[in-house]
Parts: structure tokens; sequence; C-alpha cells
């Protein structure tokens, strides 16, 4: 700062001017406090001119703490400490007590990144696989306190990486908030004819409208959604045994012999069980899709549980605070989540399953 007003006035310190009129010049100092990161609170001489016109660049004006501090405020606070706890905390961290207000206004910084994540360029990403569906949050909203659905995508590219590729908010019921998605993702550089199956749980028109927009992709509807729909038409003492007869479809080492188990499931449960059978008969097709890919991705496919592991790692970390500050702050913490479960799924990738599983071992013995 002393260079800085050095070169403002245009004189080093008691050096005199030639200029004509009266020359502005220095006018001592004012202490400022300000928080350094791993030094705590230090008193910043601030130099002043006597004319009032210099302002440093160096420590910008009204910031008491360096940026690091921020960008830990908005790191801790991503990570699942509440902005009240914080702050309870922030001095013995961070050498100054922050107000849940000051780390609030750091988080909402993060949002033009996020947006910019969201709506980011997909051109690049060959996706072959959709997993697709929703979940809810309790959201305040003018003033009030809303159930808000947030619509999610997960791609999976060429490699067998998964991506979340959309996430915005609306109904997750609603056919039309669903091709407003897809169409966004295309928007965006998704290619539609590359997207070979989309994987989901069944939600009214979902499926309808993948297929419309997505028409060369088949469509694999969750088994684990369909089989607790068969089983909520089954009186309790039958539960176990009806539940075995799915696995043995569901699992079976191919399409043949699925259908095979599917006529022995009819001949034992249509006349005892009749809308079992029925619910069943209805999304059976749509449940056998996965068998038209690479018997090493079927663990993968048959199910939306890449999906829901991401909303429960949502629900996770929103519980604590019951409430989320509006679709903003959501955003920002199912970002974050995102970009952490997308570094681990690098390490998981689609149809690279370990051949000593157990799964893979007996589908390869029974074959």
């Amino acid at each position: 700062m002393e260079s800085e007003i050095t070169f403002f006035l245009g004189r080093s310190r008691y050096e005199r001017t030639g200029k004509r009129g009266r020359p502005n010049h220095r006018n001592g100092y004012y202490a400022r406090g300000f928080t350094l990161k791993g030094i705590g609170g230090v008193c910043v001489s601030n130099p002043r001119d006597r004319l009032g016109k210099y302002r440093t660049q160096v420590l910008p004006r009204y910031q008491r703490y360096e940026s690091q501090i921020k960008e830990d405020v908005s790191l801790l606070f991503l990570t699942g400490v509440s902005t009240r706890s914080l702050q309870l905390i922030s001095k013995r961290l961070l050498g100054r007590n922050i107000s849940h207000t000051e780390m609030s206004l750091a988080n909402k910084e993060l949002t033009q990144a996020v947006d910019a994540w969201r709506t980011r360029d997909l051109s690049d990403l060959s996706i072959k696989y959709l997993y697709v569906d929703g979940v809810l949050f309790e959201m305040r909203l003018s003033g009030g306190i809303e159930k808000v659905a947030v619509l999610v995508a997960i791609g999976v590219d060429a490699q067998g990486v998964k991506h979340v590729v959309g996430m915005q908010a609306g109904d997750k019921e609603s056919a039309s908030n669903w091709r407003e998605m897809f169409r966004d993702l295309k928007s965006r550089g998704l290619k539609g004819e590359a997207v070979q199956l989309g994987v989901m749980d069944g939600l009214p028109g979902l499926e309808k409208v993948f297929e419309e927009e997505f028409p060369k992709a088949d469509v694999q509807r969750c088994q684990v959604h369909v089989a607790r729909n068969v089983l909520a038409k089954v009186p309790s003492r039958h539960k176990q045994e009806v539940a075995d007869d799915l696995r043995s479809i569901f699992y079976a080492s191919s399409y043949p012999k699925a259908q095979s188990q599917w006529e022995v499931f009819q001949k034992t449960w249509k006349d005892e069980l009749p809308s079992a059978t029925q619910c069943l008969s209805q999304s059976l097709q749509k449940c056998l899709t996965f068998y038209k890919f690479p018997q090493e991705e079927w663990i993968s496919i048959r199910t939306t549980n890449v999906i829901e592991r991401l909303n429960k790692e949502f629900k996770r970390r929103t519980k604590p605070m019951e409430i989320v500050a509006g679709e903003s702050s959501c955003y920002r913490l199912l970002a974050f989540i995102a970009l952490k479960m997308e570094l681990a799924w690098r390490k998981t990738p689609v149809g690279k399953v370990t051949q000593r599983l157990p799964w893979f071992t007996n589908f390869t013995q029974n074959d």
C-alpha cells in the first residue's frame, strides 16, 4: 500500500513537486482490522491522502478477511456444517467470528459457478445410457415452505463413466417438465441419437416422453420399484415366496430363461394372486430390456440404484437443514455433492465388473 500511494501521488515521501497549486499529499494512516488465514486478526495501517481520493486495491473496500477464508467457509458449509454451527467455531478455526449472514453471502458467490456447471456444454460427451429420477425437498419460496422436486439425469458415456448431466427444479409427475428437461439436455449438445437406454422407475408419462425425445433408445424399468409394486398386492404370508420367484425371473442368466421363469410364476400365482400377476405382466418386458446389452453391464442397468444413491446423498446433506433456503441454495448443495460423487464414480465405471464377483461367477457357471 505504501508503493501504491506513492504511485498514486506521483512522488515519494517528503519529495517536493514542481507543480503549481495545492498538491495532494499523504495524511497519515487509519487502523483497519483484517483476518489472515493461519494467523488470525491483524491491525493494518492503511495510508490515506489529504483529499481523500486514494483507494487501495490491495485490500478491497469493506472486506474484513482474505478470500481464502471465504472459500473455506463455503467449503465447510457445503460439506455439512450449518451456518450457525460454523458461526460458533469460526473463531477457533478461522481466527475471526463470522456471522451466519456473512457465510450466506459467501455461499451466494458460488451461484454463478454452479449455474455455469449446470448449463455446461455436453457435446464432448457421448452419452449412451441415461438414469432419470426426481427428488423432493422442503424449500423456502416466496415467504412460505413448499415441497419442490429437482429432476436429475445421470449419463453414462462410451467409457462407462457416469456424469450428472441434468439438474433442474420441476414436477417429477409432470410429463411436460420431463420433456423440457430432455430438450434442454439436447440443446446443450447431448447427442440424442447416441442414447441407447433410459433407466427409470415408471413415473407417470416419463417413459412415453423419453421414447418420443429419444426414439432410438430403449427403456429399462427399475426392477426394484416393480418388485415393490407387485409385493404390495401380495398377502404377508406369501411375500417371501413371491419375492423369491421374482428374483428367479429378474436374475435369470438369459432372456429365454427369464421368460421360462415368468411362465412358472404365472402357473403358480395367476389364480391365487391375480392382481400381483397382472401388475408384473404389465411391466415385465420393460424390466427385461437389459438383456439386449452386454452381460457385464446388467448389474448396473437393471435398476435405478445409481441415481437412488445420488438422491440419498442429497437427502443426507440437506437433512440437518430441514428447509433449504431457496432454489439457488439447493443447486449449490446438489452441485457440490454431484461433483463429489463423480470423482468416486471414476473408479467404478459401468461394465467394469470384477470377474470374481459371485454374481458374475454364478452366471458364467449357469451358462
